[in-house]
Formats: C-alpha cells, structure tokens, sequence
C-alpha cells in the first residue's frame, strides 16, 4: 500500500506487479535496494528476533539491501514461522519509541450480519479460507463458529480471524501445506491480537513468495477467496473498493488469490458487496465501463452475493450469469436491471419477470440433509434463473418419469413453456428444487411445488425426482417438506394425482405421517392429504 498523495507529489513510486513476485524483482536486481529498515522484537536468548507480524518480503530485502536497519520494538509480538533473524544479521538497531499502530474492530451493521449468513451458507466443512478486512469479515467469523475443520491461508491474519480460532471451528488439518497451522504473511488488528500472536504455534508466519503463490495456495483443497467489492456488473465484473484513507493499491494480491483458488481442487471465488450503497444508488449494474479500479476477470468470479442471495455464475453463460445477478440486486432495482437486460440483449427479449416475486422470495425455507449412503442435497425455492438446469433436468427422464409427472408423452420442452414453469410468485405457487454438488457447481436433481386452490386453504402438489438419484428418500423428504411449508401458509388439505402404475410414487404418501384418502378415476388416484390429522 502506498500514499496516493506522495505518489502524487513524486516522492515515492509504485510498481505494479503480484505480490508473489516481488522477491523474484529483488533476487534479479529490477528492484535494487539500498537500505532495508526492519522491525523485530528483542532478541531471545540465542540471539534471535522474530520478524513480529510483518514477515513480508523482509528476509529477501536483507539479503540485497547494502545497509540492513533493525527497529526493535518491545510491543510486538514474536511470532512463529519463518521469522527469525539473528541479532547480528543487522548493520545498524535502533529502538522504537512508539508502539506498534494498531486498528480497531470494524462496527457490523445489519446488513453485513445478512451478507455473512449468506456467504457461510455456500462454504463446506473442511474449506481453507483467506480473509481480509471489513464489516463483512468480522460478521462471517461468528457465522462459521459452527462449521468443522476449516483451514486458513491467508494474506492478512485479523481480530476476526482470531475469534474464528478460538471458536474451535479452525483445526487446519485438511490443508495441503501447513497442514496443523493457520498460514499468513502479516497481522493488522488490536492490541489483543497482538498479544495472542506471540509464541502462538497455531499460526504460521511466512513470506509473500509462499503466501501469495498460487501454486501454494492451490495445493489446498477447496480454497475459497472472499472478496469485498463496491459494484458488479450483469456479466460479473467488479468494481474494486477505493481506500477512505487515501492509500493507491493495486490487484496484485488479488490476482494471486484468484488464481489459487482457481487451481484448488473444488476451490471457487466469492465477491461478496451490498447490493445498494449507503446513498441508495444500485451497486449491481448493467455495465461498469466508467467504473474507477475495474477488474474484468468475469471468468474468475464464481459466486456473487449480497444480502439478497447468492449469485451462482460458474460455468454459466452470460444470458444466465444476469439473471442470477438480478434475483440478488435489490428488488427495487430488478426491473430496470431487466429492461436494460432485453435491451443491450442481455437477456431474452421475451423474459419473464413477476416484479411482485422479488420481494417475497423465501429465502428462509433454504435447508440441507445428508441422505444414505452420504448423498448430500441442498433445497431452496426456484428461482428464474434455473431455466436451464430444469430443462436439463427434464431431458434426462426417461419417457416414463415423464408420463409419471406429467401425464402425456411431452418430448420437448422450451424456453416459453420452461420459463413460465420457473417464474413463481411464491405465494399462490411455490416450487422447491434439490440440489447436489460443490458451491457454484451445483445441479438440480429435484423439483417439488405447491400450487394453492384460490380462496380455499387447499393446494395440490407434485414432486419429482432424476431417477439417477431416486431411491435415497429424497421424494419422502420433498413430501414432508410440502407438507410443513404448506401447514405455516395455512394449508389444511393437500392433493395429488399418482398414476396407479406409480408404486414408487404412492408408498411416498403411504408412508407418510398424515392420513391419505385415494379415488380410482380412469388410471390415477386423486390423493386428499388431511394435514390437520396425524396417523402416529
């Protein structure tokens, strides 16, 4: 980081260039240096110092500096790594008259709280994380006190990150380097962090060529890269924060955590911003073009996320990726964002939107369950941007999955029809989707809707699920999940037509706590579902 205003003024110069590389622009002599200053904390016993909570790239700038200055500073802490210098590595030590600057704790408003629930609901147990600095940050580390053997590899260890330790949810030992330790290059944060730092062999100090290495942060499986940034646009490029302090900063460090976690195996990028600014004005755009610190690597975003969702855009096309960006803008925005889809082709000319549904999106009845033999699935209401994962869904029944659900030979199924199916209110119609995969990589493998009779407490469901994937009880959890949604909205009967020839599909409502009355009527069964009774 460098003072904007002394580049201005010509005192200083920034070279642009990855973190990662800058020991190498030292070792080949593009970055000569003359003298090196260096803070260190006093010298134990055998005459070492500890490279405290900035190791940087200190040890590669002593090794090329012509002079070599020791700071020694008493209040910072002697952190472990790959941090100790003997005492006599110095040409000249001068003591340090003030303490180290410390920064306070970032104030997390509401909105941040709700941007964190979102972002802890897409991280697995067992991912390794970077953090850096933010209302954001402070708010995710207590919601993922409950995840289970998280690893940290990170540029910058925080107060945040500290309390995510203590909260037993960091072990580190599903690392692929360090494994056992968390793995950072600097510390910035209070005086408390400072001092649980010293002699803390739970974190690992190391320099940037390490750290910041892609191919090092890459060994770790499932790596997730948070970024906070101030604006996106509909094809997922971002906007970059700029400083309040007036520091000049560029995405040197970024890049490299981008890369790393494109190489991880199951790693993947979250942006993560509000999706209004505190003026009111829209942060998600329909392009940013005159956007200051604009970074147009669209293809290294994998999710978005807001308060509103999240924005899954991996593998997506780019009439997908603004849908999905639409549903988590701020539902006041949704239908500009969708006139100026149609109009700069964005999108079809024809898309649907039900401006009514943004706002009452149940985001609530989002849930997940392992079924047997470990299949893990995670549900969530339709949104209009599964399109495509439901047509693909459909064309992968078998003739007569599609006569069990439909009740005719259907053969195609395109986009008008498909996009009606996908475009809900929530309210009169709610449609639930099964999903299974890593997050950004997810397929749905299930769909299940509730479509109420008017001005009666009746609705009449249907379910359906890939046949790949039957047999795990997912159509007996869609069924019972139906069932509760159904119950809160203050659903008394349920019903549903089930072919006879279905036997699958009737020992799902046989088996069932609430009790069923079936009618024969040219081949089907006309189920009445009393969900004011139980049969237990």
């Amino acid at each position: 980081w460098v003072s904007a205003e002394a580049i201005t003024a010509g005192q200083v110069d920034m070279i642009p260039s990855r973190f990662s590389a800058i020991p190498a622009l030292m070792k080949e002599g593009q970055v000569p240096i003359d003298v090196a200053f260096v803070q260190i904390t006093p010298p134990n016993e055998a005459g070492f110092c500890s490279l405290g909570v900035g190791v940087d790239v200190a040890r590669r700038a002593m090794a090329h500096a012509e002079l070599v200055v020791g700071e020694v500073n008493e209040d910072i802490p002697f952190t472990l790594g790959d941090t100790f210098i003997n005492i006599n590595d110095f040409h000249m030590l001068v003591e340090a008259r003030v303490p180290p600057f410390y920064f306070p704790r970032y104030p997390v408003e509401p909105i941040f709280e709700r941007i964190a629930e979102n972002i802890a609901s897409v991280i697995e147990d067992g991912s390794c994380l970077a953090f850096i600095f933010g209302p954001i940050f402070e708010a995710l580390s207590k919601c993922l006190s409950r995840k289970r053997n998280l690893g940290i590899h990170t540029p910058f260890f925080t107060d945040a990150l500290m309390e995510l330790v203590k909260s037993g949810a960091v072990t580190n030992r599903q690392k692929g380097m360090f494994r056992g330790r968390s793995l950072t290059a600097y510390a910035l944060g209070s005086k408390e962090l400072m001092q649980w730092l010293d002699k803390n062999p739970m974190v690992e100090f190391q320099s940037i060529d390490k750290v910041f290495n892609p191919m090092e942060i890459g060994r770790n499986r499932r790596f997730v890269m948070i970024l906070p940034v101030r604006r996106v646009d509909l094809s997922g490029r971002v906007a970059l924060h700029n400083s309040s302090a007036n520091v000049s900063a560029g995405p040197g460090q970024i890049a490299d955590f981008l890369n790393g976690a494109e190489i991880s195996p199951g790693g993947y990028t979250i942006v993560a911003l509000p999706s209004r600014n505190r003026e009111g004005s829209p942060n998600i755009r329909l392009f940013l073009d005159d956007s200051p610190d604009l970074l147009s690597l669209p293809e290294s975003v994998d999710l978005v996320v807001t308060e509103q969702g999240v924005a899954h855009l991996k593998g997506r096309t780019l009439r997908e990726r603004a849908q999905a960006l639409i549903e988590i803008a701020h539902p006041e925005d949704r239908p500009g964002l969708v006139d100026g889809g149609k109009m700069e082709k964005l999108l079809y000319p024809d898309q649907m939107f039900l401006a009514d549904s943004a706002h009452f999106y149940p985001a609530e009845i989002a849930t997940q369950h392992r079924f047997k033999n470990d299949l893990h699935v995670h549900f969530r209401a339709i949104k209009p941007s599964d399109e495509d994962q439901m047509r693909r869904l459909f064309y992968r029944f078998s003739d007569e999955a599609i006569y069990y659900r439909y009740f005719s030979p259907i053969k195609t199924m395109p986009h008008t029809k498909m996009q009606a199916y996908v475009n809900v209110d929530y309210r009169d119609v709610l449609s639930v989707v099964g999903q299974v995969g890593e997050p950004g990589q997810r397929t749905i493998i299930a769909e299940a809707r509730i479509a109420k009779y008017p001005n009666k407490s009746i609705v009449d469901i249907a379910f359906v699920v890939d046949e790949e994937y039957q047999g795990h009880g997912i159509a007996t959890f869609l069924y019972q999940m139906l069932a509760r949604l159904g119950k809160e909205r203050g659903t008394v009967t349920m019903t549903a037509d089930v072919l006879s020839s279905n036997r699958t599909m009737l020992k799902v409502f046989e088996k069932g706590i609430f009790p069923v009355t079936a009618k024969l009527e040219g081949g089907a069964y006309a189920l009445s579902i009393d969900l004011t009774r139980t049969t237990a």
